[in-house]
């Protein structure tokens, strides 16, 4: 299996773990992530005004990229994924920005939302399948209670994004159970962190963060994993260091004996 891959920025620099041992698993479980030439950043946030076009433009291209490769996107941080998921709906779907977007970007053919944009974890579960991923594992992840930490980008808006149920997804729970763990549920875990409100108001993304952590830790969780750069730090940072979290992918990455020095 080939797929166009979309890393984005934040995976470059301080979520480089995210992307470093996605990579790694993929490639021990024989599928290929091509990543896209000269990409550039996705614009981080999905614009909610229909006439921003040109913070639509970066995402455009990539969609396109994948579109003239002939592959299917596969993207890895949640706000990436977001972002060019909703980009590819617009392009398919609203005639305006389509028509804007193409004039823009003066592509050689140009693009109507054709590309399939999938997340590395739906990869997991609708392409490897957690049942033949479960059968790769070399070093299950026996005992540990971990908790799956959602966050909003993956799940929200559902109508668009199609990618679990907004208020009780099981995706990251059924990961979990295929690499050997205990997944952990608790009551917070599609809750927001409180991550985009850090900057401006860093005692709520505190109180908010801490939460969540909370939560995790009553319900029996000893550590949460998690798919998003902007999750991560926020509960890392804010939550006070009451549970570790980490990405996904090192879990991953561990179970299938790819990770030297795990932890």
């Amino acid at each position: 299996m080939t797929y166009s891959y979309f890393p984005g920025c934040t995976l470059k620099t301080k979520g480089r773990d995210l992307d470093i041992w996605g990579r790694a698993a993929m490639e021990a479980l024989g599928v290929e992530l091509r990543e896209l030439p000269q990409w550039q950043c996705c614009g981080a946030v999905y614009p909610q005004a229909k006439d921003e076009i040109a913070v639509r433009l970066s995402a455009v291209r990539a969609l396109a990229s994948a579109g003239e490769l002939g592959t299917d996107l596969v993207t890895l941080c949640s706000a990436c994924h977001h972002v060019i998921k909703r980009v590819n709906r617009d392009m398919r779907t609203d005639e305006t920005i389509r028509s804007r977007a193409n004039t823009y970007l003066q592509l050689e053919t140009p693009y109507a939302g054709e590309t399939k944009v999938l997340h590395y974890l739906e990869v997991l579960r609708d392409q490897v399948g957690f049942d033949q991923l479960q059968k790769r594992v070399v070093k299950p992840l026996t005992g540990r209670k971990i908790g799956a930490y959602y966050g909003c980008l993956l799940l929200r808006p559902s109508g668009e994004m199609e990618f679990d149920d907004p208020e009780n997804p099981s995706i990251l729970e059924d990961f979990l159970r295929a690499i050997g763990a205990e997944p952990v549920v608790y009551a917070m875990r599609n809750e927001c962190c409180g991550g985009y409100t850090t900057l401006e108001n860093k005692p709520y993304a505190v109180k908010q963060a801490g939460r969540v952590l909370e939560n995790a830790a009553s319900c029996g969780a000893e550590e949460l994993i998690t798919a998003c750069p902007l999750c991560l730090y926020n509960l890392q940072v804010n939550g006070g260091g009451k549970l570790p979290v980490r990405y996904f992918t090192e879990l991953l990455a561990e179970a299938l004996g790819v990770k030297e020095g795990a932890v």
